[in-house]
């Protein structure tokens, strides 16, 4: 008995993406996936060859990035900082958000994926960077 429903062809436990906006990213959340833009990226950290060979060498970079709904400040580690140059457009998957000095930082680790993309139509709404406001944590008793 054969069925023409494309459910059937999905593979098990693979959903399809839901894409959120830079505006909805809230302190200690995970699994998010955006298209944005890279307005900006400068290195912060560059390491070379360490006492063990075995250690690759340590990049990182904060790079500007954002949507149509606001910015915030990605975090680029070693081979990701190659992809996240200005202008480019691109898909992050699994990202994080990561706090640093009470703000938010927006990362991918390994469990995540950076991909370049084409280029898309909106224009980063560039007032309203979410790296810029400070959050406290505050111990309910």
């Amino acid at each position: 008995m054969a069925s023409n429903s494309t459910e059937s062809d999905a593979k098990p436990g693979l959903r399809k993406p839901v894409f959120v906006k830079v505006e909805n990213l809230t302190p200690g959340t995970n699994g998010h996936t955006l298209i944005v833009k890279v307005l900006e990226s400068s290195t912060v950290l560059q390491k070379g060859r360490s006492v063990s060979p075995h250690l690759r060498n340590t990049r990182i970079a904060e790079c500007l990035i954002g949507d149509e709904t606001g910015t915030i400040l990605f975090t680029a580690r070693n081979d990701q900082v190659d992809l996240m140059k200005a202008d480019a457009t691109v898909i992050l998957r699994n990202a994080k958000i990561d706090m640093f000095k009470s703000t938010m930082r927006l990362a991918v680790d390994k469990w995540g994926r950076i991909e370049v993309t084409e280029p898309t139509a909106f224009e980063v709404k560039q007032d309203s960077n979410l790296s810029l406001v400070e959050y406290e944590l505050v111990n309910m008793e």
